[in-house]
């Protein structure tokens, strides 16, 4: 399966062939070519980062980009097939969000391995702190997907004191 099949984003409707359109299909070609389980992986994966990074009601443009990076350094995609799939998990986020964010952190609890879980909850302090700030709803959310995620609360914990200096609640203490 596609990763724009299991996001539910392909279509048999022909668009008209415009240069936008041939640089989307081939990118979409690219993406096609990737093992399934591979492309169910990325696509989870990319859907909860857009999840926690839209936690707030806003994306910011730094998370993008981190979520771009993230994408190459661990999805292995190039650049390019890494900002189609950020923009394809955000568009499906901010349409499907409160019905989907359950249903596909449990297809990745499902699929993935424990240190990919960890890599992940990593992955979603550093989109969260992009801004130079993980707001008290960023980081709720993330403690919902590590709990979706099976993952003990001292992983969570772990991983979030690497962040310490990055989270809303502890700087309005300080001020």
């Amino acid at each position: 399966m596609s990763i724009l099949k299991f996001l539910g984003l392909k279509s048999e409707e022909s668009v008209a062939d415009g240069p936008e359109t041939q640089a989307v299909r081939k990118i979409a070609g690219e993406l096609d070519r990737l093992e399934p389980e591979k492309a169910r992986y990325l696509a989870a994966f990319a859907y909860i980062l857009s999840r926690v990074a839209h936690a707030d009601l806003k994306v910011s443009e730094d998370e993008v980009r981190t979520m771009e990076r993230i994408l190459v350094k661990i999805g292995m995609l190039s650049p390019e097939q890494a900002v189609m799939v950020v923009q394809i998990a955000k568009t499906q986020t901010l349409m499907f969000g409160a019905t989907e964010d359950y249903l596909v952190t449990r297809e990745f609890d499902r699929i993935a391995t424990r240190e990919q879980k960890l890599a992940l909850l990593e992955c979603l302090f550093a989109v969260s702190a992009s801004d130079e700030s993980i707001s008290t709803v960023e980081d709720r959310s993330i403690r919902q997907v590590a709990s979706e995620l099976r993952l003990d609360h001292a992983d969570f914990i772990r991983i979030r004191s690497t962040f310490r200096d990055h989270l809303a609640v502890l700087k309005s203490e300080k001020s």
